[in-house]
């Protein structure tokens, strides 16, 4: 142990400690539902159980915020049978609760060295007992290679070996291990090390449905089935909803659920099979927690096929209420309205807006053929005209026309109609922002996008739409949480442009060295290559000062487009702010890309 002070005197103490680090999941969600119940609670569970469990194991509360509190012990031994203690015990405690009001925590415990000033604790081994409590699963532990080895031969608990994680602000890589195990030895083999933290709401992967008609020509349908449910069920903001790119990735694999929640990191899973004989249907689902394979709900439906959109919105419904989530009235509205009266129509659509990524001229252009051939058949549903408008957006985004002010009237006009046509439409108000944003009326843009979150919150398209009129307003910060959010929600969606995106942004946000992390991420991955990845790529490793990467990937984008010029690219006319501008032409020069 070491003493001393620091610049202005203060007495400080240096020592090694185990910390453990305690948060309550979804904090800020149980006060919104309840704030003198959930105070009333969280007070009397550190009374009843925290502070006692502490005191037993020899431990001390260094500080107490809100929502969580560190702890500091001795022995590592003792702050782990602490946590495990703690959490064995919290359950019962709540199961007199309502769902949505009970009380779950995440604890994370590592050993290292620590400062000590006025009974306050700080330091790296601090930083990372609270990164490790991020990782945790809710009501579990989360503990750091060093803790993990003091506890061999006395301590006998189940840990599981997560393997090596990048914890944010820390340099090194963390090896982690994680109580209660939540997969077999032989589940963990060939997974990727990264395991998704859990949301702070029910979260839910909806897995392809097993057609079971005998037709392989009705596979069709079962995807559709699936896509209607994932999309009613985004719809919901007490719900976090796995988008479909990621779930397909498993149509066809023999995969356990526990498998399936870990790497897409959510607590439950639909199931379901479809039978499509003549008219009729027969639908059968069910709900299953991830880490216990309990069976939650099950139901079965036989119906006319023109009641489809009747039961998926029963699903919805029924899914909402076994997780205990509460429907906003809005919500249930929205639940209740058919997207379209012509149900091929409507699985056109979602077909075509599956397909359109990447966005290279022949994508949009295939697109919005299928879009204007939804409007000569229905014209009265929203979604055509939204999907027309955004071809022709993103069309002058990447640069595919030059005339700026025509393909934006008609974007502009096509979303307009969607909107007038159902103003519930979260993809008609992400089609008008794109327009807006293209026409260069940022505000409003903004405005529109911001509606679509509103109407489908759990929807990764609706983020990522969000992601452009912010970014190109110069709202850095927003347009980096709208990704993430876009990348957490379809976590496995390879095709996708979400990793190029990030790393667009990272750049502008002066994050360089995470800009490059993205694009790293997005070619291992197998991801696509545009001439705007390839250029913001070569900007961020200019920027970051690595140049000869810089200049390699300068080659390759004028490989990729031999009439590159930086003052020219198209996209740069939709940043309102010249600072932008001028970041990106003064990176791509010092790559020595002509101007």
């Amino acid at each position: 142990m070491q003493t001393g002070g620091d610049r202005s005197g203060k007495r400080v103490e240096r020592k090694l400690a185990a910390i453990l680090a305690a948060d309550v999941v979804g904090y800020s969600r149980l006060i919104g539902v309840d704030e003198a119940g959930t105070l009333t609670a969280l007070s009397a569970l550190l009374k009843g159980l925290v502070e006692p469990t502490l005191t037993r194991h020899r431990g001390r509360i260094a500080k107490l915020m809100g929502d969580g509190l560190l702890a500091e012990f001795s022995s590592v031994v003792d702050a782990v049978a602490a946590a495990v203690d703690i959490q064995e015990a919290m359950p019962a405690r709540s199961a007199h609760l309502p769902e949505d009001r009970q009380i779950a925590l995440r604890i994370g415990v590592n050993m290292g060295d620590i400062v000590v000033e006025g009974g306050d604790i700080f330091g790296d081994g601090v930083n990372i007992a609270a990164r490790l409590q991020e990782l945790a699963v809710p009501n579990g532990v989360a503990i750091s290679e060093v803790a993990h080895r003091e506890l061999r031969g006395k301590l006998d608990l189940p840990f599981e070996d997560a393997g090596g994680k990048k914890l944010k602000n820390i340099t090194e890589q963390v090896r982690v291990w994680m109580w209660p195990q939540v997969n077999t030895p032989s589940e963990l083999s060939g997974l990727d090390d990264t395991r998704l933290v859990l949301p702070d709401k029910p979260s839910i992967a909806v897995m392809p449905f097993d057609n079971i008609s005998g037709d392989p020509e009705q596979e069709y349908f079962s995807d559709g089935i699936t896509e209607d449910i994932i999309t009613e069920l985004s719809k919901i903001s007490g719900l976090f909803v796995i988008a479909r790119h990621s779930v397909f990735t498993y149509k066809g694999k023999s995969v356990t659920l526990k498998q399936v929640g870990r790497e897409l990191g959510v607590r439950f899973a639909l199931e379901g099979s479809v039978r499509k004989a003549g008219k009729r249907l027969r639908i059968t689902v069910q709900l299953i927690d991830t880490m216990t394979d309990h069976n939650m709900w099950v139901e079965r439906y036989d119906r006319d096929l023109e009641d489809i959109f009747a039961v998926q919105d029963e699903v919805a419904r029924n899914v909402a209420k076994a997780l205990a989530v509460a429907l906003k009235p809005e919500e249930g509205k929205r639940l209740s309205r058919l997207p379209a009266e012509n149900i091929e129509a409507y699985d056109t659509y979602l077909s075509t807006r599956a397909a359109l990524w990447p966005p290279t001229k022949e994508n949009l252009l295939t697109a919005r053929n299928a879009y204007q051939r939804i409007i000569e058949t229905e014209p009265t549903f929203s979604g055509g005209h939204a999907g027309e408008s955004m071809t022709r957006s993103f069309d002058l985004v990447f640069g595919y026309r030059k005339n700026f002010e025509e393909e934006g009237r008609i974007a502009l006009k096509s979303a307009e109609t969607s909107v007038a046509l159902d103003d519930t439409f979260a993809h008609a108000h992400s089609a008008l922002g794109l327009a807006h944003m293209v026409c260069g009326h940022h505000e409003a843009a903004i405005d529109c996008v911001k509606r679509a979150i509103e109407l489908q919150p759990g929807d990764a398209d609706v983020h990522l739409y969000a992601t452009f009129p912010n970014w190109f307003a110069g709202n850095i910060d927003i347009a980096y949480e709208t990704i993430n959010t876009a990348l957490r929600l379809d976590p496995q969606y390879v095709n996708g442009p979400y990793l190029n995106v990030l790393g667009n942004i990272c750049f502008h946000a002066g994050r360089y060295e995470e800009a490059i992390d993205a694009f790293k991420e997005n070619t291992d991955r197998g991801g696509p290559l545009a001439p705007p990845a390839l250029a913001f790529r070569t900007a961020a490793y200019s920027a970051a000062g690595r140049m000869e990467e810089a200049k390699a990937w300068a080659n390759t984008l004028l490989n990729f487009m031999p009439t590159f010029r930086s003052t020219k690219f198209p996209m740069l006319r939709m940043f309102r702010k010249q600072e932008y501008r001028n970041q990106f032409i003064e990176a791509l020069r010092k790559a020595e890309l002509p101007d």
